[in-house]
């Protein structure tokens, strides 16, 4: 019985020059992305008329591009440019994840699995994918582990590093639990499975810092600038699963949904607590103010 490939919501791909709706069939069986993995993408977002720090993605696609052996062939204004273009492709209803990908055809004429950087290839894929801002979830502690630059392209946002994240969330939702919290091989805190996280004690908010471990994200950044600008003690530290278990507030951040409660970590349960609602607020302040002077 075959499988049905067609996407789940209205897609469009730019790819060799042109747009195309629904899934491109774009890697056959002897691409090197197809059997060992070679592909970076990003993720920036679409919503009401704005889409905030898109050019720091279109950067950053890059950045992983070069840190994976490829030569990315757009530049990243290029890319900017055709994800509003494509943009205009949607109805404007519904908001729209906007992933640049780059991956490569043939591994090298001296060794299979490297990448050969001539045969990158490029694509970028939109496609409307609600928001599910401030919707609280819950979180436990994986059993699996993050790892550290020496055995993992973590300076790439890479294809490869996903389904480490994806046995993370499904052994997570098999205790019942949203989401996991993703430790470092020293055993502190990183992130979740698919996001950045802060934690807030006796007002002080703390994130972990760059360990070089995980993607500290575009959105975790903004999020530190502007709560410092708004007068709050934001601090980039180790955290241990100690402190996030005694923490009086905790949040995500991530492109995906921006800002996220935690309302259960194990067995404590939490409310949504005022600096998540803050930061959610100030980002959006922001972010409709950027739409302004940009107009």
């Amino acid at each position: 019985m075959s499988v049905d490939t067609s996407p789940k919501s209205t897609t469009w791909t730019f790819v060799d020059g042109e747009w195309l709706s629904g899934n491109p069939k774009l890697i056959g069986p002897t691409s090197h992305a197809m059997w060992l993995g070679s592909t970076v993408f990003d993720g920036a977002r679409w919503f009401d008329g704005i889409s905030p720090d898109l050019e720091l993605h279109c950067q950053r696609i890059n950045r992983s591009a070069i840190n994976m052996g490829m030569k990315p062939t757009k530049t990243p204004e290029e890319i900017e440019a055709l994800a509003l273009e494509g943009v205009k492709k949607f109805d404007g209803k519904t908001a729209i994840y906007i992933k640049p990908m780059y991956w490569t055809e043939h591994g090298t004429s001296f060794s299979v699995v490297a990448p050969d950087a001539e045969s990158t290839r490029f694509a970028l894929c939109l496609f409307e994918a609600p928001m599910n801002t401030a919707k609280p979830s819950s979180l436990t502690v994986s059993p699996y582990r993050r790892p550290n630059p020496e055995v993992a392209m973590t300076a790439a946002k890479a294809g490869s590093l996903y389904p480490n994240s994806g046995r993370m969330i499904i052994e997570a939702r098999e205790r019942g639990f949203d989401n996991a919290l993703a430790r470092d091989m020293n055993g502190n805190v990183a992130e979740t499975a698919s996001s950045n996280i802060f934690i807030v004690k006796d007002g002080v908010v703390f994130t972990p810092i760059a360990n070089g471990t995980f993607l500290a994200g575009i959105t975790r950044s903004r999020v530190i600038g502007l709560l410092r600008q708004a007068g709050y003690d934001v601090r980039e530290a180790t955290v241990t699963v100690e402190d996030v278990a005694k923490a009086d507030e905790i949040f995500t951040s991530g492109n995906y949904s921006k800002i996220v409660p935690v309302n259960k970590f194990e067995d404590r349960e939490l409310q949504p607590g005022p600096i998540a609602a803050k930061a959610l607020e100030l980002y959006m302040e922001w972010a409709n103010a950027a739409r302004k002077a940009a107009a």
